[in-house]
C-alpha cells in the first residue's frame, strides 16, 4: 500500500461512534495520510456529546449543520458539497468516508470516475450499493473488537470457513486466476484479486488478522514460503489441495 497517499477523512457524526476513532485512524494510515480530517454534525445536539470529547485529540475538524427541517438528513448533503469541493481542488489522491448511509452511494462512485480511491468505513447494517461503491470498505465492527475485544469476532473454525460457500468460492477463484502453469499463487496478487472482486473482503471479518492466517485456518491450500533475494524474506505461495493431497494429510492426522 502507498502511504504517501494524502486523503481527505469525511466522518458523519449521526452513523459513527466515537469509540471507534483510534482504531479508525489507525486504519487509514495503512492507506495514506489524513491531509484533511472533518466531521459533520448538529454540534448543538446533546448526542453528539461523545465526539465533542474527542476532536481535539485527534485534530478532528467539526463541521456545523443545522437540521433544519424534521425528518431530513442535512448533514449528508453539507458532506457531499463539502466533498465535491475538495475533488475538484485537485489535492487529494483519495477519500475516507465514514458512514453506514447508503446517501453516499452516489458520492463514492463520482469519486472514482475521476480516479480517487475511495475507503469507506460503516456498519455491517451499511447497504451493499455503498460497499460496492468504495474501493475498500472496512467494517467498523472490526474496528470496535480490536477496542473492546469483541467475542462475536473470534477467529472461526475450519470447518465454519468451508461452510462459508461465498468465501470459499472467492479464494478458489482468486488462487485460480493469480496461479501458475504448477498451479501455485503468491499470496499478494490472490489478495488484490478478491479485494478487486469484493471491496468489503477483510480477513479480520472471519477473526483473523491476516490473509495468510485465514488460507492455513480454512484447510484448502497447500501453503509453501519461499526465501526472496538474499532469503531474509520469504513470500507466501498457495496451491488447490489434490484428492491425493487431501488424503496424504488425511493419513497423517489418522
Amino acid at each position: 500500500m502507498d502511504t504517501t497517499k494524502k486523503l481527505a477523512v469525511l466522518i458523519d457524526a449521526d452513523n459513527a461512534q466515537p469509540s471507534i476513532i483510534d482504531a479508525l485512524l489507525s486504519e487509514v494510515a495503512n492507506y495514506g495520510t489524513s491531509s484533511v480530517k472533518r466531521i459533520y454534525g448538529d454540534w448543538t445536539s446533546p448526542s453528539l456529546r461523545g465526539w465533542k470529547e474527542v476532536l481535539l485529540d485527534h485534530s478532528i475538524q467539526p463541521m456545523q449543520q443545522f437540521a433544519y427541517t424534521k425528518g431530513k438528513n442535512a448533514t449528508d448533503s453539507a458532506m457531499i458539497i463539502d466533498a465535491m469541493d475538495l475533488l475538484y481542488s485537485d489535492a487529494f489522491d483519495g477519500f475516507c468516508i465514514v458512514s453506514s448511509d447508503s446517501d453516499f452511494t452516489k458520492l463514492a462512485s463520482r469519486i472514482r470516475e475521476s480516479g480517487l480511491a475511495v475507503y469507506g468505513f460503516g456498519e455491517k447494517k451499511t447497504p451493499s450499493p455503498f460497499v460496492a461503491a468504495c474501493d475498500k470498505f472496512i467494517y467498523t465492527e472490526v474496528l470496535r473488537a480490536s477496542v473492546d475485544d469483541d467475542p462475536n469476532i473470534s477467529p472461526k473454525t475450519s470447518q465454519e470457513l468451508k461452510q462459508d460457500t461465498k468465501l470459499v468460492t472467492s479464494l478458489r477463484k482468486a488462487v485460480d486466476a493469480s496461479s501458475d502453469e504448477s498451479g501455485w499463487a503468491q499470496l499478494g496478487p490472490v489478495g488484490s484479486h478478491i479485494n478487486n472482486q469484493a471491496s468489503n473482503f477483510d480477513p479480520r471479518n472471519y477473526g483473523y488478522t491476516k490473509l495468510g492466517e485465514l488460507v492455513k485456518a480454512i484447510k484448502l491450500f497447500e501453503v509453501e514460503e519461499r526465501p526472496i533475494g538474499n532469503g531474509r524474506s520469504k513470500a507466501v505461495y498457495l496451491r488447490a489441495k489434490t484428492t491425493r493431497s487431501r488424503n496424504t494429510s488425511k493419513n497423517a492426522n489418522s
